[in-house]
């Protein structure tokens, strides 16, 4: 360190330009202990810097004058003036817990800074499932079809993103996606998350960063838990519907330099349907914290997470209009399934100096999963019925390193930094299988049968050279897949196999005006893999499809409390082909062509009321086929959510929350309409002293609504011709729960 200083303070001298610095740690005032990722921003030249896993920080290029701030959600932003006495010295700066506030975000040169603000919503108006903070990102919408044990459908971006193929979902650091998934590519089921355990997320839109791979073009989500809680908590929820959830978080740890806790999860409900789902889903999670303050962070956790339910499945609009089933009926009431997931994963952080930095994660996972389904009722087969069974048996094993580096260019003028990271994902997948069935006992007629085993081998290379105001961000993504499977229908051993490599550069530029305004520019080639059953059944082709976007926008803060962003993206997607676990076939699709615009607006009213929107528009068309007959089925084009939330309005805190979304077409030809929906949510809490009782009214206002849409060909019983129209799975009516928890 006394080299650099005697080096520049050389430079100094021969071209007469001063180069300061500022250091320092950074601490809770709470605990004394050090704080990580605190934010350190020099208002005045807009040089920032974030502290490391001892709370060290260092920004350079300071002058007397200047204006640094100290900040991190949660906590109360520290201004500090800098005089002579601060130059090339080092600080020590206290920062004050303080219930979350917009005003503690600044807008600085990130790629990603808008999850700061999201992150406000999250903290000031907790989810209420795992699958529900996907509702926190802008312009992201979910269904669910399937009895509440099914992945969640996504919609983002004029995509519609079934369970996952397009949207990269991560919970730290290990891969919620499935590849090669009985069911659909990408599969993310995300029940294995208790939501009380959810810290943070960060998310982005695009397919613009160069550590994100499979499934990132139209963006990632990544879900951050949290690493320590400050209490114990008790939660039990009771509402319509025979509704009944238990939580309990306990540390059993809580020593100088380690932390751990355990929660656990149970959920049961009948469901809104005529036909009870019998749902039940049982989480449990533990997690271990080690930090020395000096220079390693180590996170260790494991879980385990088992669900079983029934389902009405998808019912056709006819069969409701001639009274043969009301809204909440079955044709086949016999749908449902089962599933489990267990975890570990392990996250360390190793600071080799005060300029490099090591960040490695490994993760182990096993899963099941069984699902029967019955969309078509008597179309193929009039006698036994169409149902169908889904089924696999998944280990997972993965992991990845990247090393960071930082230095100082241009006397302290500009700052460089770079990250090199290598890693894997290694799927191992047995009997994966669609069969033909009948009351969920009786196996009439195997369909697909066979094992896959997948791997994906990758390095990045990310690099961020910042001056002034402006940030370069280039990127180079390397990816190496090999694809098998083996099938196990044939007689005789039939095995196939395929790889690929696929170079992917990305480049985001940000120009940052002050603290209080962000211009970006956002561009990158970024894919999907196929299926391996497709991949091998096509030999090889189109088995990483390129998505080629670009977004431009701004980021504003024109009051400390009030932001806004606004950005025109545009995305292009090539040729690919489709497995239809559905159905066990391969299926073509063509070029893509979207383009659209996110705007979102969040104000923080009073100290105690936030109000957010966000809408978002898409613009979705094969480019391949006719005006007219081009649209993409279920492909959303306008969207919007957001709410009014308060907190400590003496012993009350509570929301008022909505989501839409616009009437969509259901076919190529827009001839069959998906109808939208405005959905009202409210939730209200009365706290005393270490208790909280509170209600949840899904639905306020009782709308009669289609949380999913299908255009589907089926035929009823005796039912002489087959039909195509909406089939659909109705969304909950009015839902009152009541709830009480206990901290301690």
């Amino acid at each position: 360190m006394k080299k650099y200083i005697l080096f520049y303070f050389l430079l100094a001298v021969f071209f007469g330009v001063e180069a300061h610095e500022l250091s320092g740690i950074v601490i809770s005032e709470d605990n004394d202990k050090p704080l990580q990722d605190v934010g350190v921003y020099n208002e005045t030249t807009g040089a920032y810097t974030y502290t490391n896993v001892s709370g060290y920080f260092e920004l350079d290029d300071i002058s007397v004058g200047d204006i640094v701030y100290f900040y991190q959600l949660g906590y109360e932003n520290y201004k500090l003036t800098i005089i002579e006495s601060h130059l090339d010295s080092s600080v020590d700066v206290k920062l004050t817990i303080s219930s979350a506030s917009l005003d503690q975000v600044l807008i600085v040169s990130k790629v990603n800074v808008l999850s700061q603000f999201v992150n406000v919503d999250i903290k000031t108006s907790p989810v209420k499932s795992s699958q529900e903070i996907l509702r926190k990102i802008p312009g992201l919408i979910i269904g669910q079809h399937a009895g509440g044990g099914k992945a969640e459908q996504i919609f983002l971006r004029g995509f519609d993103i079934d369970h996952g193929t397009d949207i990269a979902i991560d919970v730290d650091g290990m891969p919620v996606n499935m590849v090669s998934h009985a069911h659909g590519q990408g599969y993310a089921d995300m029940h294995f998350i208790i939501p009380e355990t959810i810290d943070n997320l960060d998310f982005g839109k695009g397919a613009y960063y160069a550590n994100k791979g499979n499934f990132n073009t139209a963006g990632y989500v990544d879900i951050r838990t949290k690493k320590t809680i400050d209490d114990n908590m008790i939660l039990l929820e009771a509402g319509q519907f025979n509704t009944i959830r238990a939580l309990n978080m306990f540390k059993i740890l809580d020593a100088e330099n380690s932390d751990a806790y355990i929660a656990s999860e149970l959920m049961l409900s009948d469901g809104v349907f005529d036909s009870p789902q019998n749902f039940n889903r049982i989480n449990i999670m533990g997690r271990y914290n080690f930090n020395n303050y000096k220079d390693q962070e180590f996170n260790l956790a494991i879980s385990h997470f088992q669900s079983k339910w029934d389902a009405s499945g998808q019912v056709p609009q006819r069969a409701i209009d001639q009274g043969l089933i009301g809204r909440f009926g079955a044709i086949d009431d016999t749908e449902g399934g089962n599933t489990s997931r267990t975890n570990i994963w392990v996250n360390h952080n190793k600071q080799l100096d005060e300029h490099s930095k090591v960040k490695s994660s490994a993760y182990v996972s096993k899963y099941d999963f069984e699902l029967f389904s019955n969309f078509t009722f008597f179309l193929e087969d009039p006698v036994n019925a169409d149902q169908i069974r889904q089924y696999e048996n998944r280990t997972i094993i993965g992991g990845k390193t990247a090393f960071e580096h930082s230095f100082h260019l241009e006397d302290h003028d500009a700052q460089l930094k770079y990250e090199l990271g290598v890693g894997f994902r290694y799927d191992d997948v047995n009997d994966v299988q669609l069969s033909r069935t009948q009351n969920r006992k009786t196996l009439l007629e195997r369909l697909a049968y066979g094992n896959v085993d997948e791997l994906n081998a990758f390095s990045h290379a990310n690099l961020t050279y910042k001056k002034k105001k402006w940030t370069f961000n280039p990127g180079l993504r390397l990816d190496y897949f090999t694809f098998d499977y083996e099938d196990l229908l044939t007689t005789t051993y039939d095995s196939k196999s395929e790889n690929k490599i696929l170079l992917s550069p990305k480049l985001n530029i940000i120009y940052s005006a002050s603290s209080n305004t962000q211009l970006f520019l956002k561009t990158g080639l970024g894919y999907h893999s196929n299926d391996s059953r497709v991949v091998t059944a096509n030999r090889g082709e189109k088995i990483l499809p390129t998505a080629f976007g670009a977004d431009i926008g701004t980021i504003l803060k024109p009051m400390d409390r009030l932001v806004i962003n606004a950005a025109f993206w545009t995305l292009f997607l090539q040729q690919e082909f489709v497995y239809v676990g559905d159905a066990g076939i391969v299926e073509p699709s063509g070029k893509t062509a979207r383009y659209g615009v996110d705007f979102g607006l969040r104000y923080q009213i009073t100290d105690e009321v936030f109000f957010n929107t966000d809408i978002n528009y898409a613009h979705a068309r094969s480019t391949e086929d006719p005006d007219g007959e081009n649209y993409i089925p279920l492909a959303p084009d306008l969207t919007s959510s957001g709410g009014i939330n308060f907190r400590d309005l003496g012993k009350f805190s509570g929301g008022l929350s909505y989501r839409y979304i616009k009437d969509r077409p259901a076919n190529e030809d827009n001839s069959i309409v998906a109808e939208g929906y405005f959905i009202t949510d409210l939730n209200l809490n009365y706290n005393h002293k270490n208790w909280t009782f509170g209600v949840v009214v899904e639905n306020l206002f009782d709308s009669e609504w289609n949380e999913t849409q299908f255009a589907t060909e089926s035929r009823l019983l005796n039912e002489p011709n087959p039909v195509e129209e909406i089939h659909f799975t109705p969304g909950s009516p009015f839902f009152l729960r009541g709830k009480v928890s206990v901290k301690f």
